[in-house]
């Protein structure tokens, strides 16, 4: 269930080996964080190892819908940029251990950095680290066009707008009185903890996290902005960075002179879909800082923070939303056996664009070898 990245990584995984999929949406479409996102397949922000050769199994996915499903998918790879010395530090100290993990990337001068992207301001850089391996899609376009190719190649059965009551011996029930008996239940429910199984969210530890995002109008005359641009907040967010020794220091830096950028949980990131928009981003927000009503302030910092290492011919914010997702504490997803047969696959941090392909191949790896991999929890109730 859910018609999220994640359901639809599953439903297609199921599908390619053989299995006839039906694919249960409450919504009429897709709604949550896998429409409200930056777009970005992002292999680079994953830890070196096994994540991150899942991520670009991942990325060969995508290069594949884009072939057979015409989604817009651009190999425009990804630019790390350091305005500070300790930023270039930490770039150097990645760049370094990168070959031995086979991870393809490299440093560049200020001057290199600016021809791979003309956004990129030069006053204040002093070099950056550019992968190639990085993807863009647009998430809202990628999530409606799956659908009809998994319906058209595969066979995929759609029920949009239905509501999952109850999973339990077998059988989906939905609000409507329909009963599905299934040999393999997948509930990717996303943020929604509520619905089915709350007993095991509630004991998960799994997290809501929110995030405010803006965008551009389209830029003119076809102008690009070429790969995805970070800037040195980023390597304070992602794990792949997370052993560079240089990051206590950074780290540290940025409490000092920045505490609000900390307090809202707030990196900044640009990309830029087939649209011609650019993408702008993003904030971090948990639990109880979670609110209805997003922030000004969260936005101004986005900004500012933005305008300080890129200019864009035009910079006039055509659109603000905010997404919320799901994150456990330590682990990349979340995986659990409620029931025989029976998956909730949730909580991707953030990484769903990145990692749901590759995620929902091992898994029913795992599943048709009959090593299911998981803890099973306590099963709910059968049906009256």
């Amino acid at each position: 269930m859910g018609g999220g990245i994640v359901g639809l990584a599953n439903a297609w995984a199921a599908a390619r080996r053989g299995r006839s999929v039906v694919l249960i949406e409450r919504d009429a479409a897709a709604q949550g964080a896998s429409v409200r996102n930056f777009g970005m397949v992002w292999p680079i922000g994953q830890p070196i190892g096994e994540l991150y050769h899942r991520a670009l199994r991942s990325r060969r996915r995508w290069l594949e819908l884009g072939e057979r499903a015409g989604v817009w998918v651009n190999s425009c790879g990804s630019l790390h940029l350091a305005r500070r010395p300790d930023e270039l530090a930490v770039l150097e100290e990645f760049a370094a251990r990168a070959p031995a993990a086979g991870i393809e990337c490299e440093m560049l001068t200020a001057s290199a950095a600016v021809s791979r992207s003309p956004a990129v301001r030069s006053a204040g850089l002093l070099g950056a680290l550019w992968s190639s391996a990085e993807l863009c899609v647009d998430p809202r376009e990628a999530v409606a066009k799956l659908p009809r190719f998994l319906a058209e190649a595969h066979g995929v059965e759609f029920r949009f707008g239905e509501t999952v009551t109850r999973v339990a011996n077998g059988r989906v029930r939905t609000a409507g009185g329909t009963t599905w008996r299934a040999e393999r239940v997948v509930v990717c429910s996303g943020s929604d903890f509520q619905t089915l199984f709350p007993e095991v969210y509630a004991s998960s530890g799994i997290r809501r996290c929110k995030l405010q995002m803006m965008r551009t109008g389209p830029q003119p005359a076809a102008w690009r902005l070429g790969p995805h641009v970070a800037g040195g907040l980023t390597l304070c967010h992602y794990t792949s960075f997370r052993d560079c020794p240089s990051l206590p220091t950074l780290r540290g830096r940025i409490e000092r002179e920045q505490p609000d950028i900390v307090r809202y949980g707030i990196h900044v990131m640009a990309s830029q879909n087939g649209l011609g928009e650019v993408v702008i981003g993003d904030s971090h927000e948990y639990d109880g800082d979670i609110s209805p009503f997003d922030k000004t302030e969260i936005d101004r910092l986005i900004l500012e923070y933005f305008h300080e290492m890129l200019e864009l011919p035009n910079a006039t914010i055509a659109g603000r939303w905010h997404g919320v997702y799901a994150k456990h504490p330590t682990l990349p997803i979340f995986v659990a056996e409620p029931q025989p047969s029976v998956h909730i696959v949730s909580a991707p941090g953030g990484a769903g664009m990145t990692m749901s392909f590759g995620w929902a191949d091992d898994l029913w790896d795992a599943w048709e070898a009959g090593q299911e991999g998981v803890q099973r929890v306590a099963a709910s109730p059968s049906f009256a």
